[in-house]
């Protein structure tokens, strides 16, 4: 009697671990089964390592790349503005959509595993609008994007250099032209602000400085701060803080910024979502930085018109831009419009995600007239169209290499809600070399 409630009671501890298997199993399934069918060696999805099953397409259906075949667009202009998009065929572009999204490709459900054909994963951005971004950078190192402020769709989505995933050149350690090539910039690279980060300097001294629209400013093209100078390109003369902000006036920045303290334009910096990382459909952006040194201190007033150790990344002030024509609520951008079955069955279409504010409706609407006072009192409407712009430009000093350029804004145009930045690294003057790219990509985005 006694072996058999011995073995019994085995029997049954048996059991209970093999149910406690199953529903351990059950649950993974449910949560990592995904990841398992886009497993390379899943050979239902793969061949040879290679995705064998999927279509990653443009928001207008254009094809991008389509995994049977291995092939990419048909011109060889789309393939290489939209590399970084849609990824390389060895997958080191990581933020590409071939490799961000592998499970949407193979099409995996909890129901039919691999079986069917792969899914179209649309992407939400416009081929033709990453061509002519492509095409207005050259051969220049830098980025370009656009998107709906509204909705969180990115239009024009480029990153430079690039190269033909059909016909990848030789890229040798130290081979300048390709420096950073498997990066995407616009996602994955911070870079000093320069005078756009004035955006935030003005916000926090319209908050903290009551008087700060009865002062005058005074530009002799250099001040005195502690034991270093802070200098303009030229003097200014005599202005008031919407004057001072469109001549990007450091004299009157490297002030506002000793007087208001490091703690509170970290603040500001904090709250406009530039120390963050953000979430773009699944892909992480890279999180700015924002060092003010000492009260009082040179480095203080440097970083307050953007230079000393301030870092940003290229989205995050994308979306602040498109926070700020959104009256302070921020949409987070998104590279996925829908995904389908092959035979176009709807799987999924995804939504805005909407974050918290970052400064007052009133405080937002103030900087952005000053931000449309800047197109038509110094960069000149006639360079814009009928652009309902508002914008400001950069030119961040890299030590001894020319300053990266700068351009970033949105428009005032309901129809159009279009945020954007252009940043051309080593470029030049802001307003000149991005403005200049951002006018011809934003004019036809609004004539699409």
């Amino acid at each position: 009697m006694k072996l058999v409630k011995q073995r019994t009671l085995m029997i049954l501890l048996l059991v209970l671990a093999l149910l406690v298997g199953t529903v351990i199993y059950c649950a993974r399934y449910m949560t990592q089964g995904s990841d398992w069918a886009a497993f390379p060696s899943n050979q239902h999805a793969f061949t040879d390592g290679s995705i064998a099953s999927g279509q990653i397409l443009d928001r207008n259906g254009t094809l991008l790349f389509d995994a049977a075949s291995g092939a990419y667009a048909e011109d060889g202009t789309v393939r290489k503005a939209t590399l970084h998009a849609v990824g390389d065929p060895d997958g080191n572009i990581a933020t590409g959509a071939r490799s961000a999204f592998l499970s949407d490709l193979v099409g995996w459900n909890a129901i039919t595993g691999t079986t069917g054909s792969g899914h179209k994963l649309y992407l939400t951005v416009d081929a033709a609008l990453n061509q002519l971004a492509y095409q207005e950078l050259g051969s220049r190192k830098g980025t370009v994007a656009v998107y709906n402020y509204e909705t969180g769709e990115i239009l024009c989505m480029v990153s430079t250099p690039t190269f033909d995933p059909e016909n990848i050149p030789d890229i040798r350690d130290g081979d300048t032209a390709y420096e950073g090539v498997y990066m995407n910039r616009f996602l994955s690279s911070t870079f000093t602000p320069g005078s756009v980060f004035k955006v935030v300097t003005t916000a926090a001294a319209i908050d903290n400085l009551p008087d700060v629209f009865d002062r005058t400013f005074t530009c002799t093209g250099r001040i005195t701060i502690g034991d270093d100078t802070i200098t303009c390109p030229h003097a200014h003369g005599t202005m008031n803080f919407y004057d001072a902000f469109a001549n990007s006036c450091n004299c009157a920045y490297a002030q506002l910024a000793v007087e208001m303290g490091g703690d509170t334009l970290a603040q500001y910096a904090n709250t406009a979502g530039l120390l963050d990382s953000q979430n773009i459909s699944g892909i992480t952006t890279a999180a700015g930085s924002f060092d003010v040194g000492e009260a009082g201190s040179p480095q203080l007033g440097w970083s307050g018109v953007g230079q000393y150790d301030d870092l940003i990344n290229p989205c995050s002030f994308m979306t602040l831009m498109g926070a700020i024509g959104n009256d302070g609520i921020p949409v987070t951008p998104r590279i996925i419009k829908k995904e389908t079955t092959m035979a176009g069955l709807p799987v999924s279409n995804p939504g805005k995600d909407t974050g918290s504010r970052i400064w007052s409706q009133k405080t937002c609407e103030t900087v952005k007239e000053m931000m449309a006072n800047n197109v038509a009192e110094v960069y000149g409407q006639s360079n814009f169209g009928d652009l309902k712009l508002c914008a400001k430009s950069g030119t961040a000093e890299v030590g001894t290499a020319s300053p990266h350029s700068w351009f970033a804004g949105f428009l005032d145009d309901t129809e159009h809600p279009y945020a954007f930045v252009v940043l051309v690294e080593n470029g030049g003057g802001g307003a000149t070399v991005a403005g200049s790219i951002a006018s011809r990509v934003l004019q036809a985005a609004v004539a699409k």
